[in-house]
């Protein structure tokens, strides 16, 4: 199993292209569900999730074919399985997006449960609310969803909690439902937005995303287009901590700080100088940052999947902070192997007090989920002498080629096995 080995010490310095977000990628790669005509797909990223999902699509009869590093073409006439086996799904949690699109298309889905990152309870009960008052008969057994409907009929839906893949599911499925579907205390994220805009090039009737309430008419058929998937922001907002806690000065291409407003504040706050280009950011960092306290929450406040990352920072910044995490409630498993390079930290129930240490010291520690990953080569970055990270599969599942990135900006770093 692959290992990541990690000399501390180096400051980060240079430039380095960002690449297109998983968290877009994934729902628009299932909206080629929705369509008989191609979708061309440019700036995805090349990650494990990535071709999972192309794996998953390719046996339900869609047709996949590379155009260039970035490019895909979808091609979904041939969809002729609207089923996506536990064995398929197991390793990733995004599997449950094809739900709404195979119901809405195919009349019918049977989708397992899915699994992917342990970081806490994240039901598909709002998918399910979803889908049956649009009309769909919903049942679940032996670990699978099965959804029948002839033809999805719109409904106006209120979700019991923001929900980001619910929100993308029930959009997708209401696309091709008869009439008008409205979805409130919808999740506002950018990546909502980009695949709302993927289908609007398909042909969808869609106002309001990025708002809490989004209005969908529905359509005969969507049709084929060409979509360019959104940057990554938490790949963005992770380099830019690696290169703040080492002292660097980087600048960030292909990327943009329009979503990262949450992230480019607690940076600044913490000492750091940014400059926001058009498609580009640039970071200076003091020598020693200020320790920074902060809440997650659904977008536009502070990102969940940034938390880690800050935690990191704050084990070797000057002062007290107190993280509080309200999404997940496992999210803090990162804490016991961040300790073990020396950092102090505190848990409060859902709350995090870290004090900034003078030094870490690498270790040996083992990455749990994806963000954690990144928080243990952050801190690995800083630390003296050698951190080896275990299980960075992880990583292989959000960030595109990470070693070679942090290396091209000075980093000691190589996979190792």
């Amino acid at each position: 199993m692959d290992k990541l080995l990690i000399q501390g010490g180096s400051v980060l310095s240079g430039e380095v292209a960002m690449s297109g977000a998983k968290n877009a990628a994934l729902p628009i790669l299932c909206a080629s569900l929705l369509s008989a005509d191609p979708l061309e797909l440019v700036n995805v990223p090349q990650l494990n999730d990535i071709s999972t999902m192309l794996r998953l699509l390719g046996d339900m009869g869609v047709g996949v074919a590379n155009d260039g590093a970035d490019g895909l073409t979808l091609d979904g006439r041939g969809l002729n399985n609207p089923v996506a086996s536990y064995e398929m799904v197991k390793t990733m949690r995004a599997s449950i997006l094809v739900l709404g699109p195979l119901v809405a298309r195919c009349g019918e889905a049977r989708v397992s449960l899915p699994g992917g990152c342990a970081i806490g309870a994240r039901p598909v009960d709002q998918h399910i609310k979803g889908l049956q008052a649009m009309g769909a008969e919903v049942t679940v057994e032996q670990g699978y969803v099965h959804a029948k409907a002839s033809r999805l009929k719109g409904a106006r839906i209120c979700t019991d909690m923001v929900t980001v893949t619910g929100t993308e599911n029930l959009m997708m499925a209401a696309c091709l439902a008869e009439g008008e579907t409205i979805i409130e205390n919808a999740a506002r994220e950018p990546e909502v937005v980009d695949l709302a805009n993927c289908l609007i090039s398909m042909g969808a009737r869609i106002s309001g995303a990025g708002t809490d309430i989004i209005r969908i008419q529905g359509v005969e058929k969507l049709h084929g287009a060409r979509h360019s998937i959104m940057p990554d922001r938490i790949e963005t907002g992770t380099y830019l901590c690696a290169a703040a806690v080492t002292g660097g000065n980087v600048r960030l291409t292909r990327t943009s700080a329009a979503y990262l407003d949450s992230v480019v504040d607690k940076l600044m706050d913490a000492g750091c100088d940014v400059v926001v280009e058009r498609d580009a950011i640039r970071l200076s960092a003091p020598p020693r940052l200020k320790a920074v306290s902060l809440r997650t929450a659904p977008y536009p406040a502070f990102p969940t999947d940034m938390q880690a990352q800050f935690m990191a920072i704050n084990c070797v910044a000057d002062g007290v902070a107190t993280i509080r995490e309200t999404i997940f409630e496992n999210r803090f498993m990162h804490v016991s192997e961040l300790m073990r390079l020396g950092a102090n930290i505190q848990i409060e129930g859902n709350n995090a007090i870290v004090r900034g240490a003078d030094k870490l010291e690498g270790a040996t520690v083992m990455a749990t989920d994806l963000r954690a990953s990144a928080s243990l080569i952050i801190a690995g970055l800083v630390a003296r002498g050698e951190t080896l990270i275990d299980r960075i599969y992880h990583l292989d599942r959000g960030y595109e080629r990470i070693e070679e990135k942090l290396a091209s900006l000075g980093a000691s770093v190589r996979r190792v096995r």
